[in-house]
């Protein structure tokens, strides 16, 4: 009997807001919400982004300031709190010349080790010095556009850096920090509580960045230093490494002890971090997992590698789409006429649980994640090219649910979080792989969501957006729509899919699987199962029986009290973000060890492991 991997809490930031309490989710679908939760939902934002103070007693914004909260949400015009794209700095290389050779001074300490063989240096007292030169080759400050003006950024005025004290983090570490943070408050349990409950041996953290941390605090520093006449720090190269996020959240927001790891597989990097995650609470290598990822891939670097690929929205393919004014935010554009990914930031983190320990503890059960499947590509033409790989990752996950909800369940209650990256190949490839599995599965009108649509492409935590949305369909009922496009493309399949370009409502019940899908560059295909929580209800009573459920539901009362005190504390802006940088260190000498256990201070022993694992063989 396999443990159910259930999903206890789970928190971040994205263009859309803050995660927990499906407070982003509701940004998305936000026209078909109440007007008492569109109030909240602007609300929440407004206080995220520093703006609550132009909001009245009840939390109403005034038109102007709802207008500003929206403006400065989801996918938009590049903001320049990270680059003036249309001016953006870049060294211009250039060769000096003069019939009569060069002369020009310059500092002492300047000079370059060793001299060129044809410089002529005097001195002129003071630490200055004439050179006389035949030529030279310098580096000249210069700008130019950058073709990309879209991105899907932060809430603006949100800035995850000045809510703790983050001296030389790169930002995908701020929102790795933030975003787990998020989560864990949004338990509602002591984190403590739950150690002492799983065993500090029976955690796992697994988190990544797929392009690792690439800002000046970061690896990006690290590169330029050399060129920009500049030192590489102490810290650049540990911190830009992509494994940090984990590391990072072991050491300073759960102070973890127990088994960690960073897997990286481009877009499919959620994906790979969650499969990690599932499989051992599944098997019972662990009773707990936090699951995340993080990136902030808005630099130039970034979007200009992007761009010469010619993967990225650029000003010229948006001009032919939209013919007037270029609308930045309708850029990414699933499954319609598009012209390229438009990349975006964000954390996304979920903590999952055994269902025997989630009872035990009373944590609100958002749902359950079945599996995650992962498939390469075979051998492949071109390294970015889709292959066949995501036809056996989408068809086992969709085999594998129907044995466990049933043949209905599968063809009436189901939907796709597609990977829906905006391309002109992804959009005929990707659906063509639904389409085409949709009516082997008998499946007619598959709902397919694409919440880049809204987001952008935030690559490793890319995934997480579309769980995070996934748990927020399953507690509403609201489908996002493709908003962004007129039209599905000329080229798309859709005979057995149901793309719709407006929000559509269903009984929340009525819903009862996601199938998360992703595609990632090099042949990373995954395709996550995620059962409602509704579904998961009648799953635990039927295996726990409905006594243990029902007092279940009692532990639950105050601690879903507690995680609804953090929420509304976060939603007038006091996130509080957990960061214990140098508290609860461990003196080594004070480790008791036996040839039965370990115990550390402050933590419950940990037992070593005394049967043999292979006794058939020895």
């Amino acid at each position: 009997m396999q443990r159910l991997p259930v999903i206890t809490a789970f928190g971040g930031f994205n263009p859309a807001g803050r995660s927990s309490f499906h407070r982003g989710y509701r940004r998305l679908v936000l026209d078909n919400l109440s007007r008492a939760e569109r109030t909240d939902t602007l609300s929440d934002l407004a206080a995220l982004m520093g703006l609550r103070t132009g909001a009245d007693a009840a939390g109403v914004l005034d038109a102007a300031l709802e207008q500003q909260v929206l403006n400065g949400t989801l996918v938009r015009e590049l903001e320049q709190r990270f680059y003036d794209y249309r001016k953006c700095h870049f060294h211009q290389p250039a060769e000096l010349s003069s019939p009569d050779g060069l002369t020009f001074e310059m500092s002492v300490r300047q000079l370059p080790e060793p001299l060129p063989a044809d410089w002529q240096v005097e001195s002129l007292g003071d630490g200055r010095v004439r050179v006389r030169a035949s030529g030279l080759s310098v580096m000249l400050d210069s700008y130019r556009e950058i073709p990309v003006a879209s991105a899907g950024q932060l809430p603006t005025g949100f800035e995850p850096g000045e809510l703790y004290n983050s001296r030389f983090h790169p930002r995908g570490l701020q929102l790795a920090i933030l975003g787990a943070s998020d989560a864990v408050q949004s338990l509602g349990i002591d984190w403590g509580a739950i150690v002492a409950a799983a065993g500090p041996d029976n955690i796992s953290v697994y988190a990544s960045s797929a392009m690792s941390q690439l800002d000046p605090y970061g690896n990006g520093g690290l590169l330029q230093s050399r060129l920009r006449g500049n030192r590489v720090s102490s810290k650049q190269l540990a911190l830009g490494l992509t494994s940090m996020p984990a590391d990072f959240v072991n050491a300073y927001v759960l102070g973890s002890v127990g088994t960690t790891g960073a897997v990286a597989g481009a877009c499919a990097t959620y994906l790979y971090n969650l499969r990690a995650a599932v499989e051992d609470i599944r098997s019972g290598r662990a009773r707990v997992a936090v699951v995340g990822a993080a990136e902030a891939p808005l630099v130039p670097e970034v979007v200009d590698g992007y761009t010469t690929m010619g993967a990225l929205a650029n000003v010229d393919g948006l001009r032919k789409i939209f013919p007037g004014e270029i609308d930045y935010r309708r850029a990414s554009r699933p499954f319609g006429e598009n012209c390229g990914f438009t990349l975006g930031e964000g954390s996304q983190w979920a903590v999952l649980m055994d269902d025997a320990l989630a009872l035990e503890l009373g944590a609100t059960i958002h749902g359950a994640v079945a599996n995650v499947f992962v498939n390469a590509d075979g051998t492949k033409k071109s390294i970015s090219a889709p292959g066949p790989g995501n036809y056996l990752t989408v068809a086992r996950a969709m085999a594998e649910a129907r044995a466990i909800v049933g043949d209905e369940s599968l063809r009436q209650r189901s939907f796709v979080q597609a990977h829906g990256s905006s391309t002109p190949q992804n959009r005929v490839t990707e659906s063509a792989i639904f389409d085409r599995l949709a009516g082997a599965f008998g499946i007619e009108k598959w709902p397919v969501c694409a919440v880049k649509a809204y987001l952008g492409h935030t690559v490793a935590a890319a995934s997480g957006d579309q769980l995070i949305t996934s748990l927020g369909i399953f507690e509403r009922g609201i489908l996002p729509g493709i908003t962004t496009i007129d039209r599905v493309a000329e080229d798309v399949h859709h005979q057995n899919l149901d793309i719709s370009l407006q929000h559509t409502e269903r009984d929340a019940k009525s819903l009862d699987v996601a199938f998360l899908n992703s595609k990632g560059f090099g042949g990373n295909n995954a395709t996550a199962t995620v059962l409602a929580p509704h579904l998961v209800q009648r799953m635990l009573a039927k295996r726990h029986g409905e006594k243990v459920v029902a007092n279940y539901r009692k532990r639950n009362e105050p601690v879903s009290e507690q995680a609804l005190a953090y929420d509304a504390r976060a939603s007038r802006g006091d996130l509080n973000a957990i960061y214990r940088f140098g508290e609860g260190l461990v003196e080594e000498n004070e480790i008791e060890m036996s040839m039965e256990r370990v115990t550390l201070p402050g933590l419950p022993s940990v037992e070593l492991p005394a049967s043999n694992p292979f006794e058939d063989m020895v």
